[in-house]
């Protein structure tokens, strides 16, 4: 098939932001006065949405509390991230500007506003990438928001590339191929494609 655009998602399909989002959420958790998430706690719900996040977190919060934490662990991870940055994946940069030769490139992730953007500004990628989606105050399904990327931009032959069962679940949504990025936080069942490492993107869809 010949691929008109790639998607990605970012945590663990880009970059590993785990370090700054762990400490983001315990000092968050430390000016609530809860319990502190390990690096491990983290790590399983990247991915969700920030409902089905503070939930598994923190479920007994009640939903003010929990968006107010949310939204001060959001800001808080921001700073940090725009400080030091994450830890690109071997070989990003130079594959990214292959595939940006042949496909429009974009991202969608259930993340906070403004993380899409501290990393792109951070690591001075923005120029790989033509658009972006992420979970407005409705909070779509990241399978919708794919969808909505798609139609905006017209793209009619695409793959989309993550390391979770949520991002393989988006792709089935939006009816386009999967590539599971193994290398990430997560596991998938049946996915497409498989890649071991970043670069591995070009033998699939060249």
């Amino acid at each position: 098939m010949k691929y008109d655009s790639i998607g990605f998602d970012l945590d663990g399909t880009l970059w590993n932001a785990i370090d700054a989002i762990t400490e983001a959420w315990v000092n968050t958790a430390i000016k609530y006065s809860l319990p502190q998430p390990s690096k491990e706690k983290m790590a399983s719900v990247l991915g969700l949405n920030k409902v089905d996040l503070m939930n598994k977190l923190y479920p007994e919060l009640d939903f003010e509390t929990q968006m107010n934490f949310f939204e001060d662990g959001v800001v808080t991870c921001n700073e940090i991230l725009s400080l030091r940055g994450g830890i690109l994946f071997d070989g990003l940069e130079e594959t990214l500007a292959e595939l940006k030769k042949h496909f429009k490139l974009y991202i969608v992730s259930n993340c906070q506003d403004g993380y899409i953007e501290t990393f792109l500004r951070f690591h001075k990628l923005g120029d790989y990438f033509c658009d972006s989606e992420h979970p407005d105050s409705r909070c779509l399904p990241k399978g919708e928001n794919l969808k909505k990327l798609l139609e905006r931009n017209g793209f009619k032959n695409s793959i989309f590339v993550g390391d979770t069962q949520g991002d393989a679940n988006a792709a089935r949504f939006a009816n386009i191929p999967f590539i599971y990025a193994s290398y990430g936080f997560g596991s998938v069942d049946r996915p497409d494609y498989t890649i071991k490492t970043f670069p591995e993107i070009l033998d699939i869809v060249l």
